[in-house]
């Protein structure tokens, strides 16, 4: 088990993607910090996660709110001492404009995604007080 006694925290968590990557990461013996906007979507990903031997938390976070996110990362590195992994699985489709050809949208829309997820859930410094990873200098 790869994973095994790593911190993981997944934003997006109850979509395909991250439902995907949070099972996966269980299976490695991950321990899950399981977030998204729809909480009863990230429950079930975690109720699934537990069935199976695993350890996991939901929680309902908008990975858009720079604040909201400080704020569940440090709560999430304060109960767990430490975060190794951050995985963002966030879908910002609703931003975009509907069926867009690529080359009828405009730049900021293009690098919309590339900022977004950059920026939004580069929770990086909210963990560091406590400790962003165990082997990580900092």
């Amino acid at each position: 088990m790869i994973l095994k006694d790593k911190v993981a925290v997944i934003y997006g968590a109850g979509g395909d993607v991250g439902s995907a990557v949070g099972r996966a990461f269980a299976r490695e013996g991950a321990k899950l910090f399981l977030s998204g906007r729809n909480l009863r979507k990230v429950e079930t990903v975690a109720t699934d996660v537990v069935g199976r031997g695993g350890v996991a938390e939901a929680a309902q976070v908008d990975a858009l709110d720079e604040q909201a996110v400080e704020e569940y990362v440090g709560a999430v590195a304060a109960k767990a001492g430490a975060i190794d992994i951050s995985f963002n699985a966030i879908s910002i489709a609703s931003a975009l404009p509907s069926r867009a050809p690529l080359l009828e949208l405009s730049a900021e829309h293009f690098a919309l995604p590339i900022t977004t997820y950059t920026r939004r859930t580069s929770s990086r410094r909210g963990a560091r007080p406590a400790g962003w990873s165990r082997g990580d200098p900092a």
